[in-house]
């Protein structure tokens, strides 16, 4: 048996029995909603699963035709939503310990975030893996006009951003904080000036979880769907922003991954980014 729950604790579930189709999806909804390059995702038969705490009581928001995603009210966690065809399907990044299983494969990598590579060798689907009779959803287009900055949005549309220059420094985080409020391998993102961030659309939507232990960790999203956004952290000046949020190509990509020591175990960072263990030198 396996435990997981939303970074806040409000809801909690257990899962036994075999752990299946472990695979990180790149779809554009996945990235909106979690704020991250792409999920993960692991399955369990739906009689094996069961809330332990919360579960119906979150935000609900239908992503695609009868595909429900659901998440955390109060800290904006993404959460095991609805059975698909007897199974439902564990965010990995929430699961205590290590489950005993490793992903098997990358989906929907026509939609990858053009500021992230590919490079653990693992197999590789544009769409749904041959066999899975399910239909293949579009992104969504963004609906602010482009313009010389870089827009960015929730999965819903309820809220919209622009980010102007720069920035100061682009990261992947594998922190445990970040992997479960995000529901992701790790979150990667774009650290900029604080007012180089503006929404444009639903700002009064943007709900923020700080965490009680922690001295900066904040989880901003939308009150509508969950997706993680930008915070803005007046104190420090600056403004971190959920690169998955983003509809347009950043001009900086993320150059280094820290809080290493915390990665998931199932997890193996690929590439040659520099990585530390702790918080990045100085």
């Amino acid at each position: 048996m396996v435990r997981g729950s939303c970074l806040c604790g409000e809801h909690a579930y257990r899962a036994e029995g075999e752990l299946t189709l472990m695979h990180h999806c790149h779809c554009g909804r996945c990235r909106k909603a979690h704020g991250a390059a792409f999920s993960t995702w692991v399955a369990v038969a739906e009689d094996g699963f069961a809330y332990e705490r919360g579960g119906e009581k979150g935000i609900r928001f239908e992503s695609s035709p009868g595909f429900e995603r659901l998440s955390c009210a109060i800290c904006g966690s993404p959460l095991p939503g609805p059975p698909v065809d007897g199974r439902v399907f564990l965010p990995a990044a929430q699961l205590e310990g290590d489950p005993g299983v490793r992903p098997e494969a990358h989906i929907f990598t026509a939609s990858k975030a053009p500021w992230f590579e590919i490079e653990d060798g693992l197999p590789g689907f544009e769409a749904w893996p041959p066999g899975v009779p399910m239909p293949v959803q579009a992104d969504r287009a963004p609906q602010d006009a482009p313009g010389p900055y870089v827009r960015g949005s929730c999965l819903c549309g309820a809220v919209a951003f622009r980010v102007e220059g720069s920035g100061l420094v682009a990261r992947h985080c594998h922190c445990s904080r970040c992997r479960k409020v995000r529901g992701a391998a790790h979150a990667s993102n774009w650290v900029t000036a604080l007012d180089a961030v503006r929404f444009t659309r639903g700002a009064d939507r943007v709900r923020e979880y700080r965490h009680p232990e922690a001295r900066y960790f904040t989880h901003a999203f939308c009150d509508g769907c969950g997706s993680s956004l930008p915070r803005l952290d007046t104190g420090r000046g600056i403004a971190v922003v959920a690169m998955g949020a983003l509809d347009d190509p950043p001009p900086i990509v993320p150059s280094e991954h820290i809080w290493v020591g915390s990665r998931a175990s199932w997890y193996d960072v690929p590439g040659d980014l520099p990585m530390y263990e702790g918080a990045p030198p100085g």
